[in-house]
């Protein structure tokens, strides 16, 4: 049996695999983003006062935090669009920095059972005690981060072998022809965006709940690093890539004791290394694309 700190890794791994595949949703489209912690961030604490504070479902919470982080996204994305390359990067990170030093600011406390309870600035936001209201063990929240992980692949699966999928292609690679084909590469990038929000506003909802605790320094620059590398080593031509990023390093670098204490400076390696030797990560549309005819042509065997 899986002992709670085992799962907790393994939980963690889906947690932040929503965050990476928000991030590589961008990335298809020929955006980087150093800011999607934001919308993580914001989903953490609105879901948080939502099942904490109001006495809500946690399922219409994570929805309300979700589409609150979507929402925000394609804002930020309808204000930035139509500027492209570093100076679209730099302003994803301004964002998320607003967000933040917004987070370190905000205090919305309310008196429950005798203890004030709610976010408090800089000390953070404690006492999400709905896993525990609900005698929910670590191993059920764990097949709920799965479940909720799982679906969010089964749909872009499907998105990417859509027409939307293919435009979400085309955009990243030639945005100049997509204009040719009568297709406005700005509607699309800003759908795009809110998409990429929404599925790490679930990631951030469920990172709040898990861990019980959560305080503004979390959603700082080197999560949205992280979850930016994450596509980029395990791959750009399938959503299955970031999961790989994110399994290298929670699941396997975090893992291994003897770099425990130098894992940010091999995990950085890493990332170097891959640029050079595979510029679009491990499982590239090349790759992906031999995969699928060995794997067709072995089904026909």
């Amino acid at each position: 049996m899986l002992n709670d700190y085992l799962l907790t890794v393994i939980s963690n791994i889906g947690m932040i695999s929503l965050l990476a595949i928000s991030a590589y949703i961008l990335l298809i489209t020929g955006e980087i983003s150093f800011g999607q912690q934001a919308y993580f961030g914001i989903s953490a604490y609105s879901g948080a006062i939502a099942t904490t504070l109001w006495g809500w479902p946690f399922w219409v919470s994570l929805l309300f935090g979700s589409l609150l982080a979507g929402i925000a996204a394609g804002l930020v994305s309808a204000l930035t669009v139509r500027i492209s390359g570093l100076y679209f990067s730099i302003s994803t990170l301004a964002f998320s920095e607003m967000v933040r030093l917004f987070l370190l600011k905000f205090s919305y406390q309310k008196e429950i059972d005798g203890e004030l309870l709610g976010p408090n600035g800089a000390e953070g936001f404690g006492g999400i005690r709905w896993i525990f209201d609900n005698n929910i063990s670590v191993f059920q929240y764990t097949l709920l981060i799965y479940l909720i992980l799982f679906l969010v692949i089964i749909c872009l699966f499907f998105i990417e072998r859509s027409g939307l999928g293919m435009i979400f292609r085309m955009i990243g690679q030639d945005p100049m022809l997509t204009r040719v084909h009568g297709i406005n590469p700005v509607n699309y990038k800003v759908f795009a965006a809110v998409l990429a929000g929404f599925i790490a506003g679930l990631g951030g909802m469920l990172y709040a709940h898990s861990f019980t605790f959560i305080e503004p320094q979390i959603f700082n620059v080197m999560l949205g690093v992280h979850s930016l590398a994450y596509g980029l080593i395990g791959g750009l031509g399938t959503v299955f890539g970031p999961l790989i990023g994110v399994a290298l390093d929670i699941g396997l670098l975090e893992s291994i004791r003897v770099i425990h204490g130098y894992r940010m400076i091999v995990f950085g390696g890493l990332v170097a290394i891959m640029l050079i030797l595979m510029p679009r990560g491990i499982l590239d549309e090349k790759r992906v694309y031999r995969l699928r005819l060995a794997l067709r042509n072995w089904l026909h065997v």
